[in-house]
């Protein structure tokens, strides 16, 4: 088995694309907000979650019974996309209803589908020629 590794065999700095990239790149922080927002992409039953109530608010039952799973479960993730300010809720009566509070999941979900989309188009394109 070949494990070439592939790295540069000089000392040339390309100092104008450090600067460009350097005077680009977000502060430390930006990267571990990034970081931990992609951690609670991680988890499957967040993601579906954050699925179903990106096409509708919905309550912890309507939840529950969508993913096969029990309310306390639900709530269990629900808390936490809470915490990490990802989902609201509102009470109405005994009943608690989860919405999105941060539109860039959802941006994140169309240009996943659009790709997705993309990739499926181009296969069955090669499977006809």
């Amino acid at each position: 088995m070949n494990k070439e590794i592939f790295v540069c065999d000089c000392d040339v700095i390309h100092e104008d694309v450090v600067a460009r990239v350097h005077n680009q790149m977000p502060d430390s922080d930006n990267f571990y907000s990034l970081a931990n927002f992609y951690k609670l992409l991680s988890d499957k039953t967040r993601v579906h979650i954050l699925w179903a109530l990106s096409c509708e608010t919905m309550c912890v039952c309507d939840l529950a019974v969508l993913l096969d799973m029990t309310k306390s479960a639900i709530s269990h993730q629900l808390k936490t996309l809470r915490l990490a300010n990802l989902v609201k809720y509102e009470k109405k009566g005994r009943e608690v209803y989860y919405s999105l509070s941060d539109k860039k999941v959802k941006a994140l979900f169309k240009i996943y589908s659009k790709t997705k989309q993309t990739k499926n188009k181009k296969k069955k394109r090669q499977i006809k020629r």
